[in-house]
């Protein structure tokens, strides 16, 4: 008799056999038993036969020298079992230390996403990493039908779980602080220290700030196109004090994203470029759309995109035609990133402008009162296109634990209280609370092993294997605290632990001698790595604390006979007239064209205040009775 089919949670098809026993067929054909004794090993921690202390009975080999992991192959198929899994809990014991051990749950409730795997500590991360190992292996020696296959198996999946021991695991973290705002044509608050969660720890170390509905009518936005607009000049002042350069900015009509990093990333952040997709009316107009700024850090390729999408109730659909129209028609001239989704991490935010279907007002408001907002997420909009529509499920969302942040009464927190009538007359109707305002993430899916590639387990698709980059959310949430749109703004904030790929400066750049308006000055520059030079690069003289690569005192062009050869010094003049003539800390910072970033930076020196200065009389002759 055929035993039924039976379907778990993940669609696996199982059956049970005259044992009682559970199979299952995996993508191999391989079929797969799991007895109450495999599982209670896997429960408890350890396998049930450990011994505390025991390495291998009648050798002294330790787990992982080779002639052990061969003399299992000659043991019982329970005893391989057994000392395969010792093998695991000892490396993780290894790697750990006094970690406490997590091995089988993750806690907290942090959300985590990465390019092979995620956790919060050096120690978690690795035993992370192994666990997935350690499943694949179960999974494959839990039917040892064949001695030779299970062998087989055994080895390779050991060989590799070793190797991922040896690997180095990511060993910098950076925080990355995230806020999307349609601030509804206002003008920027006098305080945005709430916003910027400028005293938290740890300290950021990049900010993306996308904003939509930025004043856009043709006069303002021309004169935006001449000098920044408020809200950038309200972020670089406010930032820059801390240490915080704008890297780049690009605006499309009122939609406008901006990018901050601490000065000591700026060399590191490299190949920047931006681009826009109009998709109002007919993609003529770009009061919708998206605008998205690509670049790598640390050798690692990101990209944020700050939509704007279509409203109201029923264009849901419209919705994710418009932003899958964005992710399939923006592009770079980036040979590896030619398009968004090529890159390792993308952030996808702003008004993306779902809504929550079918409840009524009544029953929207109660639930946001009572603090059950869950009570709304199974008919949140984007939470259902997501079960239907396969790209949008790569995407990763934090959970919905704040109130809905759209549509409140400006200068309050109270949800929507308008006129029923509208201007003209017509019957209108209070705008539901909804939450149209997101941040997503995707981490760049690895490329699947093939299938009659036996040896394919582990992908080294563009090398993440080697440099992983792990992605974990600490915060998603609204700020309340702002009034001056109909839109609260929504913050989040995100760990992101990478293996760098470099931490060598492009270009080594510094002053020589003494720096004043009395001389000329002299500095050097050394091409330490080859990269696209170009003879329109420049080197700037910054104050300490500048908003922007354009924001520098004076610059100098580079050596314009010839492309410089790498490791050769190369000297230039800085004329006294272009020297600011009153004294202070000053860094130099070499630009480049193509890659379109700061890839060179001065540790930070003095510049010497000009006798000039009190002759032009800038500074008193004497103070506090003393002669300058």
């Amino acid at each position: 008799m055929v035993a039924p089919s039976l379907q778990d949670h993940r669609g696996l098809s199982h059956r049970r056999d005259h044992r009682g026993l559970s199979h299952r067929r995996d993508h191999r054909g391989l079929s797969h038993r799991r007895d109450h004794t495999s599982t209670h090993a896997l429960h408890s921690g350890l396998p049930h036969s450990f011994i505390p202390g025991q390495f291998c009975e009648g050798t002294n080999d330790k787990p992982g020298d080779i002639t052990w992991l061969q003399s299992i192959q000659h043991k019982s198929e329970e005893e391989s079992v057994h000392r395969i899994v010792f093998i695991f809990f000892f490396e993780i014991n290894s790697l750990s230390h006094n970690t406490k051990m997590d091995f089988f749950t993750d806690t907290g409730v942090r959300v985590r996403s990465d390019s092979m795997s995620s956790s919060a500590s050096q120690g978690s991360r690795s035993k992370v990493l192994l666990r997935q190992r350690l499943t694949q292996l179960l999974t494959c020696i839990e039917d040892m039908s064949s001695d030779d296959e299970a062998s087989e198996e055994v080895s390779r999946t050991l060989d590799e779980a070793f190797q991922l021991c040896g690997r180095s695991v990511p060993s910098d973290a950076f925080r990355l602080h995230m806020v999307t705002w349609n601030v509804a044509t206002a003008e920027p608050p006098e305080d945005v220290t709430s916003l910027l969660q400028l005293d938290v720890q740890p300290p950021t170390d990049l900010y993306v700030i996308g904003l939509q509905e930025v004043n856009s009518t043709p006069v303002r936005f021309i004169s935006d196109l001449v000098v920044d607009d408020s809200w950038s000049h309200m972020f670089m002042d406010t930032l820059a004090p801390r240490g915080f350069i704008k890297v780049t900015s690009v605006r499309m009509q009122g939609l406008l994203l901006l990018v901050f990093a601490k000065q000591i990333h700026l060399p590191f952040i490299r190949n920047i470029q931006t681009t826009y997709t109009r998709t109002g009316i007919f993609g003529y107009w770009g009061n919708k759309g998206g605008v998205s700024m690509r670049f790598s850090f640390y050798g690692h390729t990101l990209c944020f995109l700050n939509c704007h999408l279509s409203a109201h109730m029923n264009y849901a659909l419209e919705r994710v035609d418009e932003f899958e129209h964005i992710l399939e028609t923006q592009d770079f001239d980036i040979s590896d990133t030619p398009h968004v989704l090529d890159h390792e991490v993308v952030f996808c935010f702003g008004d993306l402008n779902f809504r929550i279907a079918d409840h009524g007002l009544h029953f929207l408001r109660s639930s946001i009162n009572s603090g059950r907002v869950n009570l709304l997420w199974g008919k949140d909009q984007l939470t259902m296109m997501k079960q239907k529509e396969a790209f949008l499920q790569e995407f990763e969302e934090g959970p919905l634990n704040f109130k809905p942040t759209y549509k409140f009464d400006r200068n309050s927190n109270t949800y929507d209280t308008s006129s029923p009538k509208t201007w003209f007359g017509f019957h209108g109707k209070k705008r539901k609370p909804a939450w149209t305002d997101r941040i997503l993430w995707r981490i760049k899916p690895q490329t699947p092993p093939s299938e009659d590639d036996d040896k394919a387990v582990i992908s080294t698709d563009d090398g993440q294997d080697e440099f992983p980059i792990l992605v974990t959310q600490d915060k998603y949430d609204s700020d309340m605290n702002y009034g001056i749109s109909d839109h609260k703004p929504v913050i989040a904030t995100f760990s992101v632990e990478l293996r760098k790929c470099f931490d060598t400066l492009v270009v080594h750049v510094s002053p020589v001698g003494v720096w004043s308006a009395d001389q000329d000055a002299l500095l050097n520059y050394t091409v330490q790595e080859d990269f696209m030079s170009s003879t329109w690069d420049w080197i700037g003289l910054y104050k300490v604390g500048f908003k922007s690569a354009c924001d520098y005192e004076t610059f100098v062009w580079v050596r314009e006979k010839e492309l410089p050869e790498t490791n050769e010094l190369i000297q230039i003049s800085v004329e006294k007239d272009d020297i600011p003539l009153l004294g202070g800390q000053y860094v130099l910072g070499y630009y480049s064209t193509n890659m379109q970033s700061i890839i060179g930076l001065s540790s930070n020196f003095q510049i010497l205040e000009s006798k000039r200065a009190v002759m032009e009389g800038l500074v008193p002759e004497n103070m506090n009775g003393l002669n300058k």
